[in-house]
């Protein structure tokens, strides 16, 4: 009998476990994968998840892959340029994106190290119940052998197809289409730094520096163009760095070298699910999913994990009952990552409403605001105060927007 099963052992599930296996508890954790293994992502690590690393004690065994550092973002939105860096948090002065091959495998690695039981290749087809309430999994080994283990709690870290949050009927509470999908790569032979770049045309493409030296290059289009861009991929990718940028484009073409195939990512929707039930939880994506636009999906399973381990210590050391624990952790989790979730949705359309065109553009004249900026990006700055019409009166009168065009609030 474990505490806790953790059905997905990534971004949010291994350090669930370590945390709770960190404290004394029994800890159980089922992934159908095998590490190191890849998995679609856009590798991004905001300041405020490298900082939860940190506090982990796994910041160095990152840093150490040789994953580059990150010490300017790029960020142009149709005109609007926004360059920079936040200031520190927790010290912390660079920000690092390495490929998910390196990351999960070292939080799978810690989490058997603080002692909890990680079985991988395990596939689990169902939840065990007892009178309503969720008591244990039911799956097979890569070998077919049927197990099923038993626990106090059932934690769903298994993304956004959770057979968690399928088997116990999650109610979907908040529901935001999806507005585009990614075809990304890795290439040798480019020095670009991070770039974020949205053209006209409802388009954009990132890059990112990871590791071998290698960069992940992303686009990103509206989900209606998919079938369209599918047809010849190589073309299309070209295409757009060269319509958005054309020296970049011309780069790309002479000196860029694809070293892996292209990876599609059609993402579901934005969404939040019920997230806690009867002997039942969801952590990551299975819970709570945002476009990767802004790239806060690692960062928030870091963040929200380490709220669902703090709680389930709390119930599981008798402090307060279970159900109570579990509700104040979704309760936590849904109002700190609201602001996110909308402004996300807001700039996943790949075209800016006219506030925060406004907003921007104002921002990209302001070096002090420019800086809060990329603080709001980094976690370090909440988007409350950034958006606050006081404040951007100040940012208005600042940078001399007339009146009649200021607009200090969405809609």
């Amino acid at each position: 009998m474990y505490d806790v099963i953790v059905v997905g052992a990534r971004c949010a599930g291994s350090p669930l476990a370590m945390l709770l296996a960190r404290r004394g508890h029994r800890v159980l954790v089922l992934d159908r994968a095998n590490f190191p293994s890849d998995t679609v992502s856009t590798h991004y690590l905001h300041q405020a998840g490298l900082s939860r690393l940190q506090d982990w004690g796994l910041l160095d065994r990152v840093v150490a892959t040789g994953v580059t550092p990150i010490r300017e973002l790029n960020f142009t939105y149709t005109g609007i340029d926004i360059r920079g860096f936040a200031d520190p948090i927790d010290g912390i002065e660079t920000v690092y994106c390495p490929r998910r091959t390196v990351l999960d495998a070292i939080l799978v690695d810690a989490a058997r190290e603080a002692g909890a039981e990680v079985i991988e290749r395990f596939t689990v087809s169902d939840l065990v119940f007892d009178e309503g309430r969720v008591v244990g999994v039911r799956g097979k080994e890569a070998d077919g052998r049927e197990l099923e283990f038993r626990a106090q709690v059932v934690v769903g870290a298994d993304g956004a197809n959770s057979v968690v949050a399928r088997t116990v009927a999650a109610e979907t509470y908040r529901h935001e289409p999806a507005a585009g999908f990614i075809y990304y790569s890795y290439f040798s032979g480019l020095d670009w730094g991070m770039h974020h770049r949205t053209g006209f045309g409802e388009q954009q493409f990132g890059t990112w520096p990871t590791n071998d030296g290698l960069n992940l290059l992303a686009i990103i289009r509206p989900r209606e163009r998919f079938s369209e861009f599918r047809a010849d991929p190589e073309r299309h990718f070209q295409d757009i760095f060269d319509e958005i940028d054309p020296e970049m484009g011309e780069q790309l073409r002479d000196l860029g070298k694809r070293e892996e195939p292209f990876r599609p990512m059609r993402y579901p929707d934005n969404y939040y699910r019920r997230s806690s039930g009867p002997g039942w939880a969801l952590v990551g994506d299975a819970g709570y999913h945002k476009d990767p636009f802004t790239g806060w999906g690692i960062t928030d399973a870091f963040k929200y994990g380490e709220v669902l381990a703090a709680k389930l210590h709390s119930a599981l050391s008798g402090e307060v009952a279970m159900e109570e624990a579990l509700a104040e952790y979704e309760k936590i989790r849904d109002a700190e990552s609201a602001g996110t979730f909308k402004l996300t949705c807001s700039l996943a359309g790949l075209k800016l409403s006219p506030y925060y065109a406004a907003v921007f553009g104002a921002t990209s004249k302001s070096p002090s605001y420019t800086r809060k900026f990329f603080g709001l990006i980094a976690g370090g700055y909440h988007g409350e105060e950034f958006f606050a019409p006081h404040n951007l009166e100040q940012l208005y009168d600042e940078v001399g927007v007339p009146r009649a065009q200021r607009i200090l609030t969405e809609g």
